[in-house]
């Protein structure tokens, strides 16, 4: 149905005062931009997306938020649906039409790094973040920067609060938002008290333990939404009686500020195997040598007790168990030759140990590292796309990259965050990825990646998980604690006697955080179902 642009009276007058075809022309292209900025059927952001697969349903939530909840809305997609591509998409759409300058998002501490490296490399927007040395030396210059990815733990400091309270922000993005269901904590009072336009809250599962947390989140993205709290609270005596919450959920189905996808648009995940090839410490020469000629076993228990301490603080890049490792790799490598394989490592001295090993080896193979230019990266991406059969990547390589036309990888190495862990995973195992996932797992026994992977494997079943909620997991434990620096304090603070019970215990917490997350993405989806996705 074609119309015709209408144009306000004093648009016309102005034309015929001044006269001329030019000044009627500069005067309509004016006023039309200024109307296309307002209009979101067809989102701009579309053409500017690098490697981003996006669903109808993801554009069209991103249209209702733009659109009909005018930029303040809870997201709470099911984990692993990207409500982070959803967020990411309002940004820069946003940005495109030049509707926002100044930018905060606040996640866990544990997804500040990941939020950066996604903005960055999927949106080709830049973040500074609450890790950058120059909030510790002038936090006043920091916090003025336009854009800014920090930990809310940080953010909700009495040293930082008022200096972000009398910030104005076109646009503030928090993730794992139902850390912000109680009005009572710092959390939600920091929020509450930023001067924001537009408000992304994005939680999975916004109600962890009855609906008056759901109405303290909506509360925050349009104050009044609802009657008091008391006569809400009224409705919803306890999470579980189902027939005093009918009430209180038609009135958050009414008025909701909420975006949910119908979870029939929504792909279902193949499962991932994972498997686990533990191999022994291989040493040396030099130090059996050293060991022979000093003769005892104490010596030798000690030598060998000294490397074994130095490489897991990673003096000796790629030594420790690199030589059993290798041998590990190639019996892999020769399985199915012609299937495509990634390999991921954690350091770049390894990276240059393998790439030695694949060419005396003579297999086809391509490197993909963070030092190398974009340009490289995407050739390299484009070789193994075709005729390379294997990818040796670093921990940097592999981030932003949608490689689901493989289905295996094998981790040469285990970083010590989780979530590093699932970003690689991540690669393949997501929406697109059309055959089952296979995950090898290459760890030296009695060692501390091994003690990792034990505890998140047989704690959590990190492997079984969709992709996203490790976060969530994580997100249940202390929210200013980064679990890399836990794990690293479990190891070097304690005594050999100790350890174990340390680990022991960080593996219960991580249990008990699993069993939290669990409990309330029932709940979620028992409250709300299909009922609540977006109509």
């Amino acid at each position: 149905i074609p119309v015709s642009i209408t144009f306000p009276d004093a648009f016309e007058s102005r034309s015929a005062a001044e006269g001329g075809d030019l000044v009627d022309f500069k005067l309509r292209s004016e006023f039309t931009h200024l109307s296309l900025l307002q209009v979101f059927d067809e989102l701009l952001c579309l053409h500017h997306l690098r490697d981003v697969d996006t669903y109808s349903y993801q554009i069209e939530a991103v249209r209702k938020v733009l659109k009909q909840f005018r930029g303040r809305v809870l997201l709470a997609d099911e984990v692993g649906l990207g409500k982070t591509v959803e967020a990411g998409m309002v940004l820069k759409e946003y940005l495109l039409r030049g509707m926002v300058e100044r930018v905060l998002i606040l996640t866990p501490a544990s997804l500040v790094k990941q939020w950066q490296e996604e903005m960055s490399v999927k949106f080709d927007v830049r973040f500074a973040t609450s890790y950058d040395s120059l909030l510790r030396k002038d936090p006043a210059s920091f916090w003025t920067q336009p854009r800014i990815i920090a930990s809310i733990a940080t953010a909700r400091r009495a040293e930082h609060l008022d200096r972000l309270a009398s910030q104005s922000y076109d646009l503030v993005i928090v993730d794992e938002a139902h850390h912000l269901k109680n009005r009572s904590t710092a959390n939600w009072k920091l929020v509450n008290a930023l001067q924001k336009r537009f408000l992304l809250l994005l939680s999975a599962t916004p109600v962890q333990n009855n609906l008056v947390e759901l109405y303290n989140l909506l509360t925050l993205l349009k104050p009044g939404i609802f009657k008091t709290e008391k006569e809400f609270r009224a409705k919803t005596p306890t999470p579980r009686e189902k027939k005093e919450q009918r009430a209180a959920k038609s009135e958050l189905l009414a008025n909701k500020q909420t975006e949910q996808p119908s979870k029939s648009e929504a792909p279902d995940p193949l499962p991932a195997f994972a498997f686990l090839i533990p191999v022994s410490i291989t040493f040396p020469d030099a130090f059996e040598s050293r060991s022979a000629a000093e003769g005892g076993d104490l010596v030798d228990f000690k030598l060998r007790s000294e490397f074994t301490h130095l490489s897991l603080l990673q003096v000796f890049d790629g030594l420790l168990g690199a030589g059993s490792k290798q041998a590990a790799l190639r019996q892999l490598l020769q399985r199915n030759p012609a299937e495509k394989k990634i390999v991921f490592v954690h350091h770049r001295a390894t990276v240059s140990l393998l790439r030695q090993m694949l060419r005396q080896e003579g297999m086809d193979f391509v490197v993909f590292e963070g030092a190398m230019t974009g340009s490289e990266k995407d050739r390299a991406i484009e070789i193994f796309r075709g005729e390379a059969p294997l990818l040796l990547s670093t921990e940097s390589g592999g981030e932003g990259r949608n490689l689901q036309f493989c289905n295996t990888i094998i981790n040469f190495d285990l970083p010590w965050n989780p979530m590093a862990i699932e970003q690689r995973i991540g690669r393949i195992h997501r929406i697109g990825q059309a055959r089952d996932v296979f995950i090898f797992n290459l760890v030296v026994r009695h060692t501390l990646e091994q003690h990792i992977l034990k505890i998140l494997d047989e704690k959590i079943n990190m492997f079984e998980l969709v992709v996203g909620e490790i976060g969530a997991i994580l997100g249940e434990l202390d929210d200013d604690a980064d679990f890399a620096e836990m794990v690293f304090a479990a190891w070097m603070e304690t005594t050999e006697s100790e350890r174990q019970a340390v680990f022991n215990d960080l593996g219960e917490k991580l249990a008990g955080a699993k069993s939290r997350y669990d409990s309330v993405k029932s709940l979620d989806a028992e409250l709300f179902g299909d009922e609540f996705a977006a109509s």
